[in-house]
């Protein structure tokens, strides 16, 4: 969960405390800041949801101990100085007050991650008529197919069709392809795992 740079942190320049950046683990979107004392690192590192030192109670407290909307922690970094952490977590739920995904509401994100969250979520619940979930129900041969006709189409679109006619098919081809993926119980950062290690 946390790398060997958190072991050696500079606790002394902010009088004990650390600011903690936190970002979506699916799509990179800035959740949210807040900080962090020694005891909010362990308790975090203990129980994997993400737990701050909050400067107006004056004690620890773990991000959705009201809401429910906990922030289920993947990775821990620090910065190059050693002050400054940060965490990509796993949201379950808006992390902003106000109901938003982000305290950021202008925060980027990567919509192919968050899509390809989205279908993870509908794989794991099926909710009736989404046409993510006829996708599942019929299986992988059916999915690779369905990927095989739109790689097809893409690629006659490429040499046939306008950039209209290309970019829609491409977006089918992408979206069919991460679901065909999901089928295998694999996700878009598989692959790009393999992409980062063929660019080494």
């Amino acid at each position: 969960m946390a790398s060997e740079a958190t072991d050696a942190l500079d606790w002394g320049k902010g009088d004990g405390l650390l600011p903690v950046i936190v970002q979506d683990a699916d799509n990179l979107r800035v959740l949210m800041l807040g900080y962090m004392n020694s005891d909010a690192l362990a308790a975090t590192r203990a129980s994997g949801q993400v737990t701050f030192y909050s400067r107006s109670k004056q004690r620890l407290w773990t991000k959705g101990e009201s809401s429910g909307h906990f922030l289920e922690v993947v990775s821990i970094d620090a910065d190059c100085d050693a002050d400054t952490l940060l965490i990509l977590a796993h949201p379950r739920g808006p992390t902003c007050h106000l109901g938003r995904d982000s305290c950021f509401e202008q925060a980027p994100a990567n919509f192919l991650g968050s899509l390809d969250a989205l279908v993870a979520t509908r794989e794991r619940e099926r909710p009736v008529g989404s046409y993510t979930t006829t996708l599942f129900d019929k299986g992988t041969r059916s999915i690779a197919q369905k990927v095989g006709e739109e790689g097809v189409e893409t690629a006659l679109a490429a040499v046939a069709q306008g950039d209209e006619e290309l970019l829609g098919e491409s977006a089918d081809l992408l979206y069919h392809l991460l679901v065909l993926l999901r089928a295998r119980g694999l996700g878009l950062r598989d692959v790009l795992g393999v992409l980062e290690a063929r660019h080494r």
